[in-house]
């Protein structure tokens, strides 16, 4: 496990020294390498330079290149998770993270154990993720998409399909395990790695209906993911 964190590097994006310089501190308590950027232009550069990073935990207001901006662009090349850090808590601010590739989000201010699980559970799925992909290689076809786990992208229609880690880890998730529903409460605890309560639903809701929107050719008219009444989702 020890060696498993070593080997785990996160990239801190944030304008304030002070801020970055916390949770430098909170990362390398867990163990984590650390590099830091002082805005969005540094975060893409650093992270098309340094292809060892695992996560990146960004703040969203910055000058030059704000972190919602960052991380369009470091989605046309990277699929790193990114947790944003924001002030700014309203649905419509959590929509355009989620919107422009964002895997989840910290509300300041916040605690360093709600910081330490936010960060973990991003890092473990990844490498889960990823790590079957390298062992594993192989593509799968679901309808007119496919998935292709080696280098874990999506394709539809030969164009690849943004999906942030969440969208992926939903897809792969229900993929492997086509042919069976399964519940909000079980897609919640098994991707977020954490206990389900009743304004958890929403959560599974909104990330289906954005993967939907994505791979489907009508999300009306679902065909890869359908809804089974009365007990969840499901890929045939």
């Amino acid at each position: 496990m020890e060696n498993e964190k070593e080997s785990v590097k996160v990239l801190i994006v944030d304008d304030e020294q002070d801020i970055r310089t916390l949770l430098n501190i909170y990362l390398k308590r867990l163990g984590y390498d650390v590099v830091e950027a002082a805005d969005g232009v540094e975060a893409v550069e650093t992270v098309r330079a340094d292809k060892d990073i695992d996560l990146i935990v960004m703040d969203i207001m910055m000058p030059k290149l704000s972190g919602t901006e960052a991380c369009q662009q470091i989605r046309e090349f990277s699929s790193i998770p990114v947790l944003f850090l924001t002030a700014k808590t309203k649905e419509p601010d959590q929509n355009e993270a989620y919107d422009v590739g964002g895997d989840d989000f910290l509300a300041k201010p916040f605690t360093q154990s709600e910081f330490n699980r936010k960060v973990n559970a991003l890092i473990r799925r990844y490498k889960v993720y990823r790590g079957k992909s390298e062992t594993d290689p192989k593509n799968i076809s679901v309808g007119n998409i496919n998935i292709d786990s080696f280098k874990r992208i999506v394709i539809k229609n030969g164009e690849v399909i943004k999906l942030t880690d969440k969208e992926y880890a939903l897809l792969f998730f229900l993929v492997e395990h086509r042919g069976k529903p399964w519940s909000l409460e079980a897609l919640y605890e098994n991707i977020w790695q954490e206990k389900y309560l009743p304004s958890s639903s929403n959560t599974v809701m909104v990330h289906i209906l954005r993967l939907r929107q994505k791979i489907e050719d009508n999300s009306a008219q679902p065909e890869i993911i359908r809804t089974i009444y009365g007990k969840g989702y499901q890929v045939d």
